[in-house]
């Protein structure tokens, strides 16, 4: 059903050789070869030039790359729905941003599949970017994301709302601030999220609705571990502005001190999002039913 020629392209991009693709797909090279020849002349265009004894593949070679991985995962999703119809079982590809999955998101995912245990679910970790693209491309059947992109493709259903705040070891000075203020983090070692992550597009917002940029702060460090920038905020080597639900246990247990910032609005929704064709928006709504009671208790 899905197309060799197309799944020779996608093993060319993948290992970056005609030789190695060939290797990967058990083909000879002049096989491999013939079924990208065929690909050009069926759409009248090039694939791939070489930069520097590199493949490189042209804009045209770049969506048609995209939409062969389109039908590959739409196969993929087919030959497993098809498979999970004669067991009763089902398997879901779920893409969770890295502040979503600190919440109690994991548990009720685990939840879910305790209480129905023919369901299987494969979490990947992502940014909220990539995560999208994904879905986009059948890769994964809904994504948990905070601070959600508007996309008329997609479907997407509220789980919970939350808010920025600073997050100091408890040997900080600041501990046992009521309130911090922006001029009282402009002075201190910030280890944030990277560019991309959603918590940062929101704190720099936060930033530029005052007149100010994070060019006028001190940002020691830049990662995409959530529980790596708790732990080194904990151990006092810097400050971070994260979410609350995602320092919860950690100010629980008084290892982080958690502090509201001054004049903030930071608030930032947690969403599921699906494409309007997922097949299962019962889960959808179970999800949000086992949230409401974990986050109860």
């Amino acid at each position: 059903m899905f197309d060799s020629k197309a799944n020779t392209l996608l093993a060319v991009v993948q290992t970056g050789s005609y030789t190695k693709a060939a290797a990967k797909l058990n083909l000879t090279q002049p096989a491999v070869s013939h079924h990208i020849r065929l690909l050009e002349t069926e759409f009248n265009i090039k694939l791939f030039y070489r930069d520097k004894n590199k493949l490189k593949l042209t804009p045209q070679g770049k969506i048609l790359v995209q939409y062969a991985k389109r039908a590959a995962a739409v196969y993929a999703n087919a030959c497993q729905a098809l498979e999970d119809s004669k067991t009763g079982a089902g398997h879901l590809n779920v893409g969770i941003t890295p502040t979503a999955g600190e919440t109690i998101l994991p548990q009720v995912l685990a939840t879910l599949c305790n209480e129905n245990p023919k369901i299987h679910i494969n979490i990947c970790m992502n940014t909220i970017q990539k995560i999208y693209n994904r879905l986009k491309t059948y890769e994964l059947d809904f994504g948990v994301v905070e601070g959600a992109v508007p996309d008329e493709s997609l479907v997407t259903t509220a789980l919970d709302t939350d808010y920025l705040c600073l997050a100091v070891s408890p040997m900080h000075r600041l501990a046992r601030a009521k309130t911090a203020s922006v001029e009282d983090i402009r002075h201190e070692k910030l280890i944030l999220r990277s560019r991309s992550a959603g918590t940062r597009q929101l704190f720099e917002k936060h930033l530029e609705a005052r007149g100010l940029s994070l060019e006028g702060f001190n940002v020691m460090m830049e990662l995409d571990n959530v529980a790596m920038i708790k732990e080194l905020v904990s151990m006092d080597m810097g400050i971070t502005v994260i979410a609350k639900s995602a320092c919860r246990e950690e100010a629980a247990a008084g290892r982080l001190a958690v502090i509201p910032i001054e004049n903030s609005s930071m608030v930032r929704q947690i969403d599921i999002v699906y494409l309007k064709d997922f097949m299962h928006p019962e889960i959808i709504e179970n999800i949000r039913e086992i949230y409401e009671q974990l986050r109860g208790k």
